[in-house]
């Protein structure tokens, strides 16, 4: 086997990224913005797409090591996904200067899956645009040895920068973050999974 021509073709492989969409919250606004994120990655060449909507999963808060049947089965459909990723992106909300129980019911649930991989965030919200929520998320993913990059989308008051249509009226600034972002989750996630092939991650 050739072992320069094997590490070329994985360097030139596009990375799985997994889109998380953290609100399930009734009337929620998140399905318009995850519309446009899809757009962003949809021109780039280095990133493959799956996207996971928690208001489509059915996991309860209480946590098992001895889930029943349902639960099992919907862990079947949902970590492969997260095993699969070589990065993230976490669409969420602020709740009461937080994030959605939803999200947090699903880091819970999983650890190896987020090892040693890339995160990234588009948040949303009031004034603050959601900042607080992912401030948060920096901490909890770091206990689940995540990477999370300094760029994002930050979006105060959501509502009123997208026309009728689900489209930015000026889309200058979220363009720009979602670009810086996704770079640095390409470098992060290229990084890592070579890192990784190489030697196991030291948790």
């Amino acid at each position: 086997m050739d072992i320069t021509n094997s590490a070329a073709a994985q360097a030139a492989a596009p990375l799985t990224l997994a889109l998380v969409v953290a609100s399930d919250r009734e009337g929620r606004f998140a399905p318009v913005i995850a519309d446009w994120f899809r757009t962003r990655v949809a021109e780039r060449a280095d990133f493959t797409l799956t996207v996971l909507d928690l208001a489509e999963t059915r996991l309860p808060t209480s946590l098992s090591y001895d889930p029943d049947p349902a639960v099992r089965a919907e862990l079947a459909r949902i970590t492969p996904v997260l095993e699969a990723a070589d990065a993230f992106v976490v669409l969420t909300p602020e709740y009461n200067h937080s994030f959605p129980a939803s999200l947090k019911n699903l880091i819970d649930r999983h650890y190896t899956e987020w090892r040693a991989k890339p995160v990234g965030f588009v948040s949303y919200g009031g004034i603050s645009g959601g900042i607080r929520a992912v401030e948060q998320l920096r901490q909890v993913y770091a206990e689940m040895h995540a990477v999370t990059v300094r760029d994002g989308v930050v979006l105060p008051n959501a509502h009123g920068q997208f026309d009728e249509e689900g489209r930015f009226k000026d889309p200058t600034g979220p363009e720009n973050g979602a670009k810086l972002m996704l770079d640095q989750l390409a470098w992060w996630g290229r990084a890592l999974k070579e890192a990784k092939s190489a030697r196991p991650y030291a948790a």
